[in-house]
């Protein structure tokens, strides 16, 4: 049996297993329409704990107007995660690890994150977060690979606008990246953000987005 016929086979029962499990609250179901002819499927389970503990996969597959799986489209990715929230009555903190295996085509990932948020002023909230992920592809040339992160955000929590910061470095490649961005809340579901990244470098590049989300 094909992976898509396995993917499809899992996409039409779980639907009713997330209906049985739904008063727990410990099945993750998360469908989404990625295009015309392309769909994505997180799926899997929750333990709550001191340490949140959660695994499952990720299904995608797409089509061609006849209906035939794209050539190298179909996804299966199998992950783990782990999680421990402090919260204070100044803010919170959160320790985590994640790690991810492609059963495809044998590539996968190891991460470890913190982050922090925290209340600055009267007027400002901030938030704090740095993650470090171990890397393997068997299709590089340099298969694995060793990536760090962090990222700094402040926020004005009565207007919706948030001033943010994030810079990253690569074993892979040698090369530092860094982006600056403005995010400004309109409506509930409706957010505008421009970014610049790596400003000051002949790689400088810019982009305004206006996102709106909806949740089903």
């Amino acid at each position: 049996m094909t992976i898509f016929k396995i993917a499809c086979i899992v996409l039409a029962i779980l639907p009713s297993v997330a209906a049985a499990a739904k008063a727990d609250d410990l099945l993750i179901w998360s469908p989404a329409k990625l295009s015309d002819r392309s769909y994505k499927a997180t799926m899997g389970f929750r333990l709550p704990a001191e340490w949140e503990t959660s695994a499952g996969a990720d299904i995608g597959l797409a089509s061609t107007k006849g209906g035939a799986p794209l050539p190298d489209s179909e996804q299966m990715m199998l992950w783990g995660r782990i999680s421990k929230t402090t919260v204070t009555p100044a803010g919170q903190s959160q320790l985590g690890a994640r790690v991810s295996v492609d059963t495809l085509r044998g590539g996968g990932a190891l991460t470890l994150s913190r982050s922090r948020s925290w209340i600055l002023s009267d007027s400002l909230d901030m938030q704090s977060s740095r993650s470090v992920s171990v890397g393997y592809d068997p299709v590089e040339i340099r298969q694995a690979s060793v990536t760090a992160s962090q990222a700094l955000k402040l926020i004005h929590p009565c207007t919706g606008t948030s001033l943010s910061a994030a810079a990253g470095v690569s074993n892979a490649s040698g090369d530092f990246s860094s982006t600056v961005g403005v995010n400004q809340a309109i409506l509930p579901n409706l957010n505008l953000d421009a970014s610049v990244s790596n400003p000051f470098s002949a790689d400088e590049a810019g982009r305004v987005n206006l996102r709106y989300r909806l949740n089903w």
